[in-house]
């Protein structure tokens, strides 16, 4: 058998850890094969290896069949190995072409030639199907085309082997089907890809092979056409997994959060909350469906007092906060799950102890008299790592080096550790795999037992059908419809969060 990349064996330790432990992964020509694992699992370790950007301790990889080693990224360049990013490698000042041609500038008497620079980013963009264009500046385009420019890189270097970490972990569900068909497009173009994840959906839709990682080991190899989502599901954590979310009938009681009339602007100026009305009880999971952009974020950041209403009101156990800062809004009782667990969630390169009590450290018993205790504070950082399973070395370990899936588990200990009376989770499960998800799921389902308020903003429309209580449709600003999530259908939901069909918004008890 011809493999265009093999990795055979690959041992990759890091201090206290073995990330990858005598792995192997074999990739023929023409195929997309999945290398699938749990969070912290080793999957991006691996590719990192393969990429260049870490060296193994043992093992030995071939490209094309002849032994390499490949010490820096430069030399994957050169072996026709590219790799897209999870947290894309892109300058926001920068336009799309001098991101694409950045270290490969193409020159005429010793200046840069933008025109032939930008005429190949346009002729390889229409080549694969990737619509980009070439003179927009990285920061005015959203991250399904800040995507499409990561994947031009790599064509651009000459790539013929694509890996793919996590690439739909930041996409809308319209982006993760226009990212597939790209995926196709290039293999028939002969390209080869690895896709690293953790969504069995799209192993199930695109991918011929996939090689299974479990805690740094290798599990095997199986063909896509022999397996189902509950046998990779198991092979991935080690146990079954239930995809539907076991909750009883719940027992809403008093208004957590009434918001009234509310209106927000975003960044721009332009209004993106439009007059929102909306009430959440306790003992009830509501969650918001919608599409991207129709003023999700600018609604959660209004609650959570990081931008400025209006006009309307925003009222949490009968009292205003509308106008309170954000620390006061969270001393109040609102617990906030970011949906962008780096620029909000974390201090990156704040040990995870010192995160868990980002929101308390001025607070008895983490300091007195302004002075922190960090004794205190790492007694808590253990038993909140403990509690939520959060992995890591210890509690000493910068909040960076742990996983998507580790970081996201740290922040929700965080925020359900202090029991707020509302919990808001915004896209709680967003590059999450399935064990970590029912974790996640699971928790929220807690807290509503427990009397608790959650509000549940995701896009992924299978998690809004399977935990919420209520699902309020969310259209250009306004609550369209508040339906059950027993009594309607994806198909329902999708009409109404494209605004065809509205309904009253009422309540459904």
């Amino acid at each position: 058998m011809d493999y265009v990349i093999e990795m055979l064996n690959i041992r990759k330790e890091f201090p206290g850890i073995v990330a990858n432990n005598n792995i192997t992964l074999q990739l023929k020509k023409g195929e997309i094969h999945a290398l699938l694992g749990e969070n912290g699992a080793g999957k991006s370790t691996l590719m990192n290896v393969l990429f260049g950007l870490y060296q193994p301790e043992k093992g030995e990889i071939k490209v094309n069949g002849k032994k390499v080693n490949i010490t820096n990224p430069n030399i994957a360049n050169d072996l026709g190995i590219g790799m897209v990013h999870q947290h894309f490698m892109l300058i926001d000042k920068f336009t799309v072409t001098e991101n694409i041609i950045l270290g490969k500038e193409i020159t005429s008497r010793g200046k840069i030639d933008m025109k032939k620079a930008e005429s190949e980013v346009r002729e390889i963009s229409q080549r694969y199907g990737l619509a980009v264009d070439p003179q927009a500046k990285v920061a005015d385009i959203s991250v399904g085309m800040q995507q499409r420019v990561e994947i031009l890189k790599t064509l651009y270097r000459g790539a013929e082997i694509l890996i793919f970490d996590e690439p739909t972990a930041v996409l809308t569900p319209q982006e993760i089907n226009e990212l597939i068909q790209i995926m196709k497009t290039l293999i028939k173009e002969g390209k080869s890809i690895i896709l690293i994840t953790h969504k069995l959906k799209e192993i199930m839709e695109v991918c011929d092979r996939v090689t299974v990682i479990r805690k740094g080991e290798g599990i095997g190899t199986v063909d896509v056409k022999d397996t189902n989502p509950n046998e990779l599901a198991s092979l991935m954590v080690g146990r079954e997994i239930t995809f539907k979310t076991e909750k009883s009938e719940a027992e809403p009681k008093e208004n957590v959060l009434e918001i009234n009339q509310l209106t927000v602007k975003d960044s721009r100026g332009i209004q993106a909350v439009n007059q929102l009305d909306l009430t959440i009880r306790q003992g009830e999971i509501v969650g918001i469906a919608g599409v991207d952009g129709n003023g999700q974020s600018e609604l959660i950041e209004a609650i959570t007092g990081l931008r400025k209403t209006d006009s309307g009101s925003i009222k949490l156990n009968g009292k205003e906060i509308s106008h309170l800062p954000s620390r006061k809004v969270t001393e109040s009782g609102v617990g906030h799950i970011p949906q962008d667990r780096h620029k909000h969630g974390l201090v990156l390169d704040f040990t995870i102890g010192e995160n868990i009590v980002l929101q308390t450290y001025y607070q008895k018993p983490y300091s007195k008299f302004g002075v922190m205790n960090n004794k205190e504070i790492y007694v808590k950082a253990n038993s909140l790592i403990n509690e939520f399973d959060v992995r890591t070395p210890d509690e000493f370990t910068l909040a960076r080096s742990l996983s998507g899936g580790n970081q996201q588990k740290a922040i929700i200990g965080r925020e359900v550790d202090r029991n707020p009376d509302l919990l808001i989770a915004a896209q709680p499960t967003r590059g999450l795999d399935v064990g970590a998800i029912e974790f996640i799921h699971r928790r929220l389902i807690d807290q509503r037992d427990q009397g608790k308020a959650v509000l549940l903003l995701s896009f992924e429309l299978d998690e809004i059908m399977n935990v919420s209580d209520r699902i309020a449709v969310i259209y250009e600003g306004k609550i369209i419809a508040i339906v059950n999530p027993k009594e309607t259908t994806e198909q329902e939901l999708g009409l109404l969060m494209a605004g065809s069909t509205e309904k009253k918004a009422g309540g459904v008890n």
